[in-house]
């Protein structure tokens, strides 16, 4: 015999379901939040760019929610900020040596912005709002939604510069380079995509409102 499902395991479900999707769309730190500009506009001149500066982000998003979520109760509250900063800055440096060892030439691509994960103000915000308040599986789930939502927003922006400023996504050639717009992999170009980008989002956030 099966096992009745229970109402609240259901309302859990979607609490946990919520809790991880709302950094894709609905608050997304890039397009909705408007958090961690420096790296979003940096690094995206590329799909790949901001594939791996997303993917970085994310895992030090998730652990050091974790970890934060597991020693809140430990940490005075005096020193509970520089807590989680020397917390994400371990995660980092193993990221950071993780990426120098294993693709070097996208290492060198990121650049400094790798160890500027540790003041990036997404990772902090999540560390101080959530994951210090929050058992530790709606954490990790928080950390990875965002992190995943934050990585979404930095291939969608890199991918469609990258398209439109050299004709290639991914390295891929998609048509001739003769057609492209060699403004869009500049700094002004990040500016004017990224713009265009809030605006659809905001757009289906407001739609979405309306139902």
């Amino acid at each position: 015999m099966k096992s009745p499902v229970l109402p609240g395991n259901n309302l859990d479900v979607m609490d946990h379901w919520k809790n991880f999707s709302k950094g894709f769309i609905k608050e997304n730190p890039v397009f909705v939040l408007l958090l961690g500009m420096c790296p979003t506009l940096g690094v995206t001149s590329s799909a790949i760019n901001g594939l791996g500066m997303g993917l970085a982000t994310t895992f030090v998003l998730l652990m050091s929610n974790i970890v934060v979520s597991l020693i809140k109760n430990l940490i005075p509250d005096k020193v509970r900020i520089p807590s989680f900063i020397v917390i994400i800055a371990t995660f980092v440096t193993v990221v950071q040596l993780i990426m120098e060892a294993y693709v070097p030439a996208l290492y060198e691509s990121l650049g400094l912005f790798i160890p500027l994960i540790v003041v990036n103000c997404i990772v902090l915000g999540r560390a101080e709002a959530f994951a210090s308040k929050n058992k530790i599986f709606s954490s990790a789930l928080d950390g990875l939604g965002i992190g995943l939502g934050f990585c979404f927003a930095l291939v969608l922006l890199g991918g469609i510069r990258e398209l439109l400023g050299s004709g290639k996504i991914f390295d891929i050639t998609v048509y001739p380079e003769s057609y492209v717009t060699l403004l869009f992999v500049l700094a002004p170009g990040a500016f004017i995509v990224l713009g265009y980008l809030i605006a659809v989002i905001n757009l289906i956030n407001k739609e979405k409102g309306k139902k």
